[in-house]
């Protein structure tokens, strides 16, 4: 028997779906607020084809397409309400949505954010897009981030992230209705450093590819990470977030994961970048959102704000937006002054 009655998914690619794959353990219907009918047609059949194929769905997952479903019969019944969508619709979908929205929330409803990314015009996180609508409400609000593959989490491989929030009610509250055999959440208190941490690792899983369609390996991937998680603290003082959580799930394991694992969206933008694509013609080939790319803009923005010295971010953004070769930037990093290790 479910010990949770509603949970209501906002966004069904492939992780919204994945997500709600894992709720469909612990609540007796899940239901995922889709735009597109094919996508409707295909959860109602218990897959979602688009981003997940071949995998089968939880049965007691329901697809639907209008708020009017949603609160079809009581919606005090609603017990979670989870965000799935890519952080650049996020601020658009607020202000379009904020009634419906403020409705669930006023009663007293946890919320669950899996967005990852940094506005490059605003250079705001998703909390601080939260806080524009929902200023009275920030306690029933956490943030997932971690290392974990849709497919793999649909799949039911044990599956371990982090989850930061304020309240210490609220946390424990959503980890019990997000735990099972297979997935578990340990929480925080640093939403910018467990924010943070998803939103960087991407333009890093992205530089990850690109070495290796150059044609290195491990000794340039362990370089890249080591550096790149060193890199991620500097971002990580401007913000006030604790050093020790870029070396947790959200930050190294999420950054092994995406460097490493071959289903990783911007790594494989990244392989496409090193054969020459222009960084457009490879996003309109990929059928998911690329995190990343929008990400390198924004944190090259932030170091030249903050003075953050970031070379590996900032040699990212050079081939993405400058027109620089990989070899170029590959090269250019290896000439900058000799240093010591932490300095």
């Amino acid at each position: 028997m479910n010990t949770y009655n509603k949970a209501v998914v906002i966004g069904g690619g492939a992780f919204g779906t994945a997500i709600s794959n894992v709720l469909a353990e612990n609540f007796s219907r899940v239901l995922i607020k889709v735009r597109r009918q094919n996508t409707f047609d295909d959860i109602s059949n218990g897959r979602n084809e688009s981003y997940l194929p071949g995998l089968r769905l939880s049965n007691n997952i329901q697809p639907v397409m209008s708020w009017h479903e949603m609160f079809t019969g009581d919606d005090e019944k609603i017990d979670l309400l989870v965000f799935a969508l890519p952080s650049a619709a996020l601020l658009e979908y607020l202000d379009t949505n904020y009634d419906p929205i403020l409705r669930i929330l006023k009663k007293d409803v946890p919320v669950v954010s899996l967005s990852k990314g940094i506005d490059p015009n605003t250079l705001e996180l998703t909390d601080d897009i939260y806080r524009k609508f929902f200023k009275d409400f920030l306690d029933h609000f956490t943030f997932l981030s971690g290392p974990s593959f849709a497919k793999e989490i649909v799949e039911r491989q044990i599956t371990v992230v982090s989850l930061a929030g304020r309240s210490k009610k609220t946390l424990m509250s959503v980890s019990s209705m997000l735990d099972n055999s297979y997935f578990k959440t340990l929480s925080c208190y640093d939403i910018k450093g467990v924010l943070l941490g998803g939103a960087l690792k991407n333009i890093l899983a992205i530089a990850g590819g690109i070495i290796e369609g150059l044609g290195f390996n491990h000794n340039t991937r362990a370089a890249l990470m080591t550096r790149g998680i060193f890199e991620m603290l500097h971002f990580g003082r401007v913000f006030n977030a604790m050093p020790e959580t870029f070396y947790g799930l959200s930050g190294m394991g999420d950054l092994i994961l995406s460097t490493t694992g071959d289903l990783s969206r911007n790594k494989l933008f990244g392989l496409g970048i090193a054969k020459g694509i222009q960084p457009q013609d490879v996003l309109k080939e990929m059928k998911t959102t690329v995190e990343g790319y929008e990400t390198t803009l924004a944190a090259h923005r932030l170091s030249l704000r903050y003075d953050i010295r970031a070379s590996i971010f900032n040699g990212v953004h050079s081939v993405l937006y400058e027109n620089i070769t990989p070899l170029q930037a590959l090269s250019k990093l290896m000439r900058t002054s000799t240093r010591f290790e932490f300095g």
